[in-house]
């Protein structure tokens, strides 16, 4: 399955539901830049995540880090840790990714001791998956192999992928990580989640610096650093960003009009929201939705 589209709501969260019909879990395969915006926008789940790239090369920009995940690498990211993806040197990047709900990997008598700990760790926001390290390598195997069993469905497969699951949180947990619960990043994680579902549920309405470090509870100094150290920009123009983000779902409905979508999205002025949209998407509103229609129509 591929995933075109991250439903997430206000906070960021992601809204697709991560499960096959009988278990918790979801496996697919994703092309990056087949994403609606080109790339896996940030977004946020409950769920415990592992990647593997099986063609190309991407960034994954978890919480503040940037990690580069070669072909044949991959990734574990940790429950509720902000991130996103892009290709890399227009590689047409493919990953595997399994979303699993924490409470599925192991049986509930070993979970508060084998995995509530080490999702609540503060240092562990994500562990790059490095083949030639035998741990690693098994937690990639037995990725590859769940994929297959997901695809293939044979009897008591559901079995076996809880095998597997088993299999790669060990070989995650046996490699004797130290693990760290600082209350200052909980409560930075948690600032930066409240001025993130601030502007999604106001993006449509004029927004001020003063509003966005009112939502986190900082003054508008600490309100930039903190955007600036975790999404690599400004407030304002992270503002401006999702805005864009928003009008390319609006742009590929048929009757849609440039103007209507740039003051439903929030700007006040359609050439501005044109001369954004041209840096942002390297084409003018109109040819997007010329493009898409398009694209609909052969398809």
């Amino acid at each position: 399955m591929q995933m075109k589209d991250f439903l997430v709501d206000q906070s960021l969260k992601e809204l697709t539901e991560h499960r096959t019909t009988v278990l918790p879990i979801a496996c697919y395969e994703t092309t990056i830049n087949h994403n609606i915006n080109g790339y896996i926008p940030l977004h946020w789940h409950d769920e415990i995540q592992f990647v593997l790239v099986v063609k190309g090369e991407a960034v994954f920009q978890i919480n503040e880090e940037n990690l580069m995940v070669q072909e044949g690498e991959g990734l574990f990211i940790n429950s509720g840790c902000l991130h996103m993806a892009k290709d890399l040197n227009d590689s047409a990047c493919v990953y595997i990714c399994l979303n699993v709900s924490p409470r599925f990997v192991l049986s509930q008598e070993l979970y508060s001791t084998f995995v509530s700990p080490y999702i609540q760790a503060t240092n562990i926001p994500y562990l790059p998956l490095i083949p030639k390290e035998l741990w690693a390598n098994n937690i990639l195997s037995s990725l590859m192999k769940i994929n297959q069993l997901i695809k293939e469905t044979p009897p008591y497969y559901e079995i076996d992928i809880s095998h597997h699951l088993t299999l790669m949180w060990k070989n995650l947990i046996m490699n004797g990580i130290q693990l760290e619960y600082e209350q200052p990043e909980m409560v930075k994680n948690h600032r930066m989640k409240q001025m993130l579902h601030w502007i999604h549920l106001h993006y449509a309405e004029k927004i001020l610096l003063d509003d966005i470090a009112r939502a986190g509870q900082l003054s508008r100094s600490e309100c930039c650093r903190y955007f600036k150290r975790i999404l690599k920009t400004s407030p304002l123009n992270y503002v401006t960003d999702y805005r864009i983000q928003k009008s390319l779902v609006l742009l590929q409905q048929p009757e849609a009009n440039v103007t209507d979508v740039a003051y439903q999205v929030g700007f006040n002025s359609t050439s501005y929201f044109i001369d954004k949209f041209r840096k942002s998407v390297n084409m003018t509103p109109l040819a997007y939705k010329k493009h898409k229609n398009t694209s609909f129509l052969v398809n």
